[in-house]
């Protein structure tokens, strides 16, 4: 099925325990700190049912329709259907929500291409992490993901020494019916905004903290699980001319804490397996083809960077200055670079031994490597464009209102290119993507999308042919003794 809107919605009203501080929230579809991003979400829903783009975003088997990224892809057409499906999403959001409802369901998608692995375990979880994929594709689900513990937590002899337990969330009994954990686990990026919350470990656990080593899924609502947020920008942003990303893209972070949560073992798909635990992410093309659609996501907000840059080039009258040209030029560059890597990861494409097709993994983890790494110098480059104009601005949009205020306003910030209102709200609204709080989280989101710096050098040499990269300069000093000997 591909639901509407407003089942989305609905959904969200489940009772489930959320905290913004010491405060319940009943209902994030109607509380003005998510309410907002709850109707973006929603929009997304209702734009994929849209007859011009169900096509682009959904495809039809057995009769049914079901979105592009539930799609387990056999060659390179179907691998296109999903970048379609990404690329609209992320176009529709600007690529400013980093976890929308394709994400942890595309790595899921590339976990089933090889359930094998998950049957090396337990053979029974191979069948559950296939019947979750079918689970979470015949309904349309939102799953969020929290592969983290707490950053303190992550050596266990701080706290033995200590004579204190560790937060982390563990394993504290099973039987026939599952499995009982207790603790806490991070980072739900737009779990308050999900159907399913997906536990595991992405970073790798040592031999003692084989406690910790279980992945499952479960609906956000069970009974027992805490949702605990961080600050809302959204309640802060005081409207939509003076805040128009943060008041309705703030896709929120959270703390998962379990109070004693049983999980079904048709649920469970990794159990005290430490080494499985996170192979499952990088032994299956579950990983690269979640990161498939970070790529996408970070292409159309590039674009919207650019695009700011440009208006603001433009604005401030400086478009026809070749520095300017040439800084435009570079983030130019940087855009269709990016754009080029996401075309190779398709077009050379690699295939599995059972035939199943994934994008191509070199390309996917150095486009990784580079936005994570170019992010604060591309968003530096452009908040220069704005110079000192967001501090030349009245405080608030009050000023536009009719009155002899927005008559001084409009006679006296007026310059030429552009009246004063435009450049009013152009200007607010590039500081909120640039230069507010919700921009400084961007900044940091980015930065660590993937994981610290270093992992994201990691993966691109971990999977570099060094080998054959090699063969040249052997050949090369195979020549230089052929020569020396003739």
């Amino acid at each position: 099925m591909i639901r509407s809107g407003e089942e989305y919605l609905e959904s969200l009203r489940d009772g489930r325990q959320i905290y913004l501080g010491s405060e319940r929230i009943d209902d994030v579809t109607t509380h003005p700190a998510f309410r907002n991003t709850a109707r973006s979400f929603a929009r997304l829903y209702d734009r994929k049912r849209d007859t011009k783009f169900v096509d682009l975003a959904t495809h039809e088997k057995d009769g049914e329709r079901f979105s592009n990224y539930f799609l387990v892809p056999e060659n390179q057409a179907d691998l296109q259907k999903r970048a379609d499906a990404h690329r609209l999403i992320a176009q529709w959001s600007y690529g400013l929500l980093g976890r929308s409802m394709d994400h942890v369901p595309s790595f899921i998608t590339g976990m089933v291409m090889k359930p094998e692995l998950f049957a090396g375990n337990r053979p029974e979880f191979a069948d559950n992490i296939v019947n979750y994929h079918n689970l979470i594709k015949a309904r349309d689900l939102f799953v969020s993901y929290l592969v983290l513990t707490p950053q303190g937590s992550r050596n266990p002899e701080l706290y033995k020494a200590a004579g204190r337990r560790n937060p982390a969330m563990q394993i504290v009994s099973e039987d026939a019916e599952g499995v009982t954990v207790t603790g806490v686990k991070t980072l739900g990026t737009s779990t308050v905004f999900s159907d399913e919350a997906f536990i595991g470990s992405m970073i790798p656990l040592g031999p003692d903290q084989i406690d910790e080593a279980i992945t499952f899924a479960i609906p956000v609502n069970t009974p027992g699980v805490q949702l605990w947020v961080r600050d809302s920008y959204e309640a802060k942003a005081a409207n939509r001319t003076d805040n128009y990303f943060s008041s309705q893209f703030d896709e929120s972070d959270a703390v998962m804490v379990f109070d004693n949560v049983k999980i079904p073992w048709e649920r469970i798909f990794v159990y005290r397996d430490v080494a499985l635990m996170r192979n499952i992410y990088f032994e299956t093309p579950g990983h690269i083809m979640g990161n498939h659609q970070s790529n996408w996501r970070f292409a159309e907000k590039m674009k919207l960077l650019t695009a700011v840059a440009h208006k603001a080039a433009e604005l401030n009258g400086v478009i026809g200055i070749p520095a300017i040209q040439q800084t435009l030029g570079k983030l130019a560059a940087g855009e269709a670079s990016l754009l080029g890597l996401l075309s190779g990861q398709i077009g050379s494409y690699e295939t599995l031994p059972n035939g199943k097709v994934h994008i191509n993994r070199r390309y996917l983890y150095a486009a990784l490597q580079w936005c994570a790494q170019s992010y604060f110098e591309i968003a530096e480059k452009v908040r220069e464009m704005l110079g000192a104009g967001p501090f030349q601005l009245p405080a608030n949009a009050s000023i536009l209102q009719e009155g002899p205020l927005r008559d001084t306003y409009l006679e006296n910030w007026y310059s030429p290119g552009s009246d004063a209102e435009e450049r009013y709200k152009f200007v607010k609204m590039a500081w909120d993507l640039l230069g507010s709080d919700y921009a400084g989280r961007m900044t940091q989101y980015e930065k660590f999308y993937g994981g610290p710096p270093h992992i994201m050098d990691m993966y691109s040499y971990l999977n570099c042919p060094w080998l054959e990269r090699r063969g040249t300069i052997d050949e090369i000093m195979a020549n230089m003794e052929e020569g020396a000997n003739g």
